[in-house]
């Protein structure tokens, strides 16, 4: 339990799997450096996130970057979000599906 608070443990093991955040305390999950080195690899990371890092642009478009499933996760005014939407179809087309449904227009 202590080492999921330990940030040098975190980011070590995002770094290397960034589907451990999964793992990380809440408080992990809310820290923007911990939550961008996880998404950067791995964009799926972003489901373990807070719902304020899943709000965060730079942490979204990271995540859509390297993942464009990755905008299934991310919170609804970011799938209303233009730059957004554009980073995650032009990963994966098939993204498109989680946009706004005003984005799909």
């Amino acid at each position: 339990e202590e080492m999921k608070r330990d940030k040098e443990v975190v980011m070590a093991a995002v770094q290397n799997h960034g589907f451990a955040l999964q793992y990380a305390s809440e408080e992990m999950k809310r820290g923007k450096g911990v939550v961008m080195a996880a998404v950067q690899r791995d964009g799926y990371a972003l489901g373990n996130a807070s719902e304020e890092m899943k709000r965060d642009k730079g942490v979204v478009m990271a995540a859509v970057q390297r993942d464009g499933y990755a905008l299934g996760d991310a919170a609804e005014e970011m799938k209303r979000d233009k730059e957004v939407v554009m980073a995650a179809v032009q990963n994966h087309g098939f993204a498109l599906q989680y946009a706004s449904e005003e984005m799909k227009r």
